[in-house]
């Protein structure tokens, strides 16, 4: 099935900000588009808002004046739902109402001819329920489109229970010839972003929650550590604490409330305090305020590194820090059986995370999971109130020989970045089992998305197939909520992984 041909009319219902950008990215596809809107002007000031940014663009160099005269004399508006009749496709950008979506496409199915796609590019609301009421469900199809949608290229296509393959098919097509990076998804709570995406959030507030570190410093590992572009507290800050929470609820929600979804309460009393985040003033963080400043992460003072030390058993990720030390003038016995752990002189060990806590151990600091350990510039440490001064004190010292600002943070298991990963592939491993998404479109989703460094499945790859089942295992073992059990999906993948390697 080809895309929509570019003669053909696209129709946008609703004209904020999310159906002007829609019906920019059509125009300049090259088809004509005609503009809706229920509220009265609405649509010509619509009109007028999209010729304006295509001045813009003109302005900065990205499109001539021919272009964008041509552009603007395919763009239409229309007083009635009748004058939509001729399009080859709608979509729709109203309220996230599902009553009010319902009805209006009930509507336009009266107006429209068969062969027009129907597409809502609702975020939050099951696809399939929207096109329940309607007499030819087979053409209805999610067009999740990422704001601003001229500019982010990522495009879910979402089928409903009842969405026929060559919609579907045909969605996907017209999203890629306008440029965009379509990925296919089934209808489930939050399609494959906002349903992956929620451990990025819940992990670090639990983090929080649980007293194991503050807000900046757990944004600073993720971020320094992790290689993820903004931490979850300064982003949720950004994206508004009310909506995010909003979407966090709505997948608990209609997972019928999961344990694997459950929302923070530490965020609830956020938004019931009124701090939304940057649009209010205050969030996480202090925003507009004459003299606040922004809270600075925990960085440990200067250490004496160790001048030797043994490393035991194999590090997996984390064993090019063998080399690290060697060049940074540590001197680096090995014995290859046992560990994984870095023996100190103190007699201290220094574990990569594994889900575990110090305190089960005698003398162990555990340090957290790194995208890649010689680009970090952040790494974090983890110990109880039991592990020796010396453990912790050698263990940091070793991190900022290898030119690397540490921060040492409570006994959380799993700690931040390592527990935050690992809950993503895990999510990832049961969506690509119940056929939400394919692998490679679960990766290509969040990286374009949420800007990931790795989409979940290339973590998977990189650190192991039974890495995360291990970990989580472990979390599971100190936290038996159901939250942190692995999915038949991961514990499948992981014995596989085992097998091959026996």
């Amino acid at each position: 099935m080809t895309a929509i041909d570019r003669a053909r009319t696209v129709a946008v219902v609703g004209t904020g900000t999310m159906g002007q950008g829609i019906a920019q990215v059509a125009l300049l596809a090259g088809h004509p588009v005609r503009l809706y809107d229920a509220g009265p002007g609405r649509a010509a000031e619509a009109a007028e808002a999209v010729g304006a940014r295509l001045d813009r663009l003109v302005e900065k160099g990205r499109l001539d004046r021919q272009g964008a005269d041509a552009a603007r004399a395919r763009l239409h508006t229309a007083g009635d739902l009748a004058e939509l009749a001729d399009a080859a496709l709608v979509v729709e950008a109203i309220v996230e109402h599902l009553p009010v979506k319902q009805q209006l496409f009930t509507a336009l199915e009266a107006v429209v001819a068969d062969d027009c796609l129907l597409a809502t590019n609702t975020s939050s609301l099951s696809v399939t329920a929207i096109a329940g009421p309607l007499r030819n469900p087979g053409r209805f199809v999610g067009l999740h489109f990422f704001n601003p949608a001229p500019l982010l290229p990522l495009v879910e296509v979402v089928s409903g229970f009842a969405t026929d393959e060559k919609s579907a098919t045909r969605a996907w097509a017209t999203a890629a010839a306008w440029g965009k990076t379509p990925v296919r998804c089934a209808d489930t709570p939050g399609f494959i972003v906002n349903r992956i995406a929620r451990p990025f959030y819940a992990e670090a507030f639990a983090v929080y929650e649980e007293q194991g570190a503050d807000p900046a410093t757990i944004d600073a590992v993720l971020r320094e550590s992790g290689g993820f572009r903004m931490g979850p507290f300064e982003l949720t800050d950004l994206i508004g604490q009310d909506v995010n929470e909003a979407v966090s609820r709505s997948v608990w929600e209609s997972f019928f409330q999961s344990p694997k979804f459950v929302p923070s309460l530490a965020q609830r009393r956020l938004v019931e305090s009124g701090r939304l985040g940057r649009k209010s003033g205050h969030g996480w963080y202090p925003y507009g305020t004459e003299g606040a400043a922004r809270p600075a992460p925990r960085t440990a003072a200067p250490e004496e590194a160790p001048e030797a030390v043994t490393v035991v058993g194999d590090l997996g990720h984390a064993d090019v820090l063998v080399a690290m030390m060697e060049e940074a003038g540590v001197a680096v016995e090995r014995v290859e059986a046992g560990g994984p752990y870095i023996e100190l002189p103190g007699e201290g060990q220094l574990v990569p995370a594994d889900g575990r806590t110090s305190v089960e151990y005698a003398d162990v600091v555990y340090f957290d999971l790194a995208l890649d350990y010689r680009g970090a510039t952040r790494i974090a440490l983890s110990a109880s109130e039991d592990t020796s001064a010396r453990a912790v004190a050698e263990a940091t010292g070793l991190f900022q020989r290898l030119g690397k600002d540490v921060s040492v943070i409570g006994d959380v298991p799993g700690m931040i970045v390592a527990r935050t990963v690992a809950m993503l592939v895990d999510l990832a491993a049961d969506a690509v089992a119940r056929g939400v998404a394919s692998a490679e479109d679960i990766d290509t989703a969040m990286r374009l998305g949420v800007n990931y460094p790795l989409g979940p499945v290339e973590w998977s790859r990189a650190l192991g197939r039974d890495w995360a089942y291990d970990l989580l295992k472990n979390l599971h073992e100190c936290c038996p909520t159901g939250r942190y059990a692995p999915s038949l999906a991961l514990h499948r993948q992981a014995f596989a992984a085992k097998e091959e390697g026996a």
